[in-house]
């Protein structure tokens, strides 16, 4: 795919980016992708590295001035030692392409996203021997996850905390996805607060547009209640299920469609699950789909829900799919965590934690309740486009940026206006 046009050279002085992200393909990481294009406008060149998944399989390929080298993982881990061949697979092919864009286009900065907390090592080699910038993203708090998918707290949960000390210790500059992050950075990284950037996952209103609702996507019934993220462990979805049993089975409630839309380990248990409930007929799996799908699917939602098990991961982490139900104006039903409502605020209704019958009571009155529904997607909305739309979170990315080759450069919280985003 050809360029979208040249770079705007705005303060980055052609310096060059490599960009290493394990967990998802390129361009479908959104997060990643938001920051890869916005450091290109801004005049840096740009490479990624990242696995192949679906609709991406090319080992190759440039899309819009970026430069995408994919690799492919032997599988999809679920398990100690899942993780365990999945990491040192792309561990492997991550250090064999780097040298491979060094080859043909260089790189100054190397930019880690993690999972895993492994990258810091193919960045502290680069740093060590040859003199390159290092920066973390901080995207997942791993000890936290690990003890959200295993529930311990072993040899291998500090292992996690040893490799993420590592990974701040290792860095230049540190990004984090929010306070809660930034604290951990700095508490548990040891991280000098000076360098630690504050860059939100804001959503881009260019891509995530209000659409007229599809009403096939209803199945017949009044209402549909959407879910967009990936079915996996830690993401809740037994929990959403039990709520939608309790919705239409306890409740009555025939009258409820349920569209989930993701991919992720445990979909296929989910769906059978959802045929034990005795509810498949009210719910669709869409799998991973394009954005149109989803789209659609959200915009014909009245509801949408996030069930994100209660868990110190989750109650630190700012989700996508939040700010995306936001910036397509509707309301949300969610379980009572920090950052969760740090970021919808009163754009949700928050059910008691892991409580699926107070999570279907909260759905059930926004069912009912046309004009609160309206209220709180209008206010979703307009927090989205005031307050938390990627433009006004690139600015602080480029400062980080800045920072790696400036001690004057705008320190975190004080960015200039100047600093607009693209």
């Amino acid at each position: 795919m050809a360029s979208a046009g040249k770079p705007v050279q705005r303060g980055g002085h052609g310096r060059r980016v490599l960009i290493l992200v394990e967990n998802l393909p390129s361009p479908f990481d959104r997060r990643v992708w938001q920051e890869a294009t916005t450091l290109y406008a801004h005049g840096y060149q740009v490479s990624i590295i990242c696995p192949t998944g679906k609709g991406h399989e090319s080992r190759y390929e440039e899309i819009d001035g970026i430069h995408i080298y994919r690799y492919k993982l032997p599988l999809e881990a679920e398990g100690a030692k899942g993780y365990a061949i999945e990491y040192s697979a792309a561990l492997f092919h991550t250090f064999r392409l780097a040298w491979k864009v060094k080859r043909e286009r260089g790189f100054d900065i190397i930019h880690a996203c993690n999972p895993p907390d492994l990258l810091f090592l193919i960045g502290g080699f680069f740093k060590l021997f040859m003199g390159k910038k290092f920066v973390f993203d901080h995207h997942d708090i791993n000890p936290e996850l690990y003890e959200a998918k295993f529930g311990r707290r072993d040899f291998f949960y500090k292992l996690m905390v040893l490799f993420e000390r590592w990974s701040f210790k290792t860095s230049d500059v540190s990004i984090a996805t929010n306070e809660s992050y930034k604290r951990i950075a700095i508490e548990r990284g040891g991280m000098d607060p000076d360098k630690v950037y504050v860059v939100r996952s804001g959503p881009k209103l260019d891509r995530l547009r209000v659409l007229p609702p599809v009403a096939s996507l209803k199945k017949g019934k009044r209402f549909l209640v959407g879910y967009v993220g990936v079915m996996g462990a830690q993401e809740g979805i037994d929990l959403l299920l039990e709520a939608a049993r309790h919705l239409i089975v306890d409740m009555g409630r025939k009258d409820v469609h349920f569209g989930l839309v993701g991919g992720g380990t445990s979909l296929e248990q989910m769906k059978q699950l959802a045929v034990k409930m005795g509810i498949a007929d009210h719910v669709t799996f869409t799998g991973r789909v394009p954005d149109q799908d989803l789209l659609e699917m959200l915009n014909t939602a009245d509801v949408c829900v996030n069930p994100d098990v209660a868990n110190d991961m989750n109650d630190k982490s700012t989700m996508n799919k939040i700010m995306e139900y936001m910036a397509l104006g509707k309301p949300i039903v969610q379980f009572d965590l920090v950052e969760g409502k740090v970021s919808a605020q009163e754009a949700s209704l928050y059910a008691l934690k892991n409580d699926p019958v107070d999570m279907a009571r909260k759905i059930a009155e926004l069912l009912d309740d046309p004009a609160r529904r309206e209220r709180m997607g209008a206010y979703g909305r307009h927090r989205v486009v005031n307050e938390l739309e990627w433009e006004y979170e690139a600015p602080k990315l480029l400062a980080a940026y800045e920072r790696l080759f400036s001690a004057n450069a705008p320190l975190p919280g004080a960015v200039p206006p100047s600093y607009k985003g693209s």
